[in-house]
């Protein structure tokens, strides 16, 4: 398949290339700084991007795609906006193509809670979405622009990202979030995106996945 990755550099967008060039994928990296991809540059179609707030700049990027996978967000407590506005940018320039698959990282405390979650799992939930208030309100409006758009689009969302290795085991939960999730390693939130590009019960939903 031919994909357009977001966010490449970054923990987990450096993994979704990583594994899409490994698995045979044609990949094309949207990228500031070529020397951060983390495969030669040989292995994927570069596409340098000084802005990427601006559509037109990213339409020559995603044409022709199979899928965009945009591991964009803040890095820091700071969100600025930034996962709303970028993912904006990435959605007008993929109806302005034609391109319909997206799939983008969010986070666990943006969807549902499990019902059974036990009391110190419901603890920590509050106390990490006060510490991160401001990005999760970002990709609370992030989500909600996907919402209103015509993509076809899937949100991964994640708890607390570790390094860890490339285990391909894990939870997931569509429309919802596992029970007592508190980890998965960034590979393995990319693994998670690429296995769920062509399935169609994540498209236009929410997707929990955890240890």
């Amino acid at each position: 398949m031919r994909f357009t990755v977001f966010g490449a550099t970054g923990g987990v967008g450096q993994e979704i290339v990583r594994q899409a060039v490994a698995a045979g994928h044609e990949v094309t990296a949207v990228v500031r700084d070529p020397a951060r991809l983390p495969v030669p540059l040989s292995d994927v179609q570069v596409h340098m991007a000084a802005r990427l707030d601006e559509p037109e700049a990213l339409r020559e990027a995603v044409a022709g795609r199979d899928a965009v996978l945009s591991a964009l967000g803040s890095r820091g407590r700071k969100a600025d906006g930034v996962a709303e506005r970028l993912t904006g940018s990435v959605l007008t320039a993929m109806e302005a193509e034609g391109v319909r698959r997206l799939l983008v990282v969010s986070a666990a405390p943006v969807g549902p809670r499990p019902a059974d979650d036990p009391p110190l799992d419901r603890l920590v939930h509050r106390m990490i979405g006060a510490v991160l208030k401001e990005v999760y309100a970002d990709l609370t409006r992030m989500e909600a622009a996907l919402a209103r758009s015509a993509a076809d689009w899937t949100s991964v969302r994640p708890p607390k990202l570790t390094d860890g290795p490339l285990t391909g085991t894990y939870r997931t939960a569509v429309g919802g979030t596992p029970r007592s999730g508190r980890t998965l390693s960034r590979a393995d939130v990319a693994h998670a995106m690429l296995a769920l590009v062509d399935d169609p019960a994540s498209v236009r939903q929410g997707v929990g996945v955890a240890y």
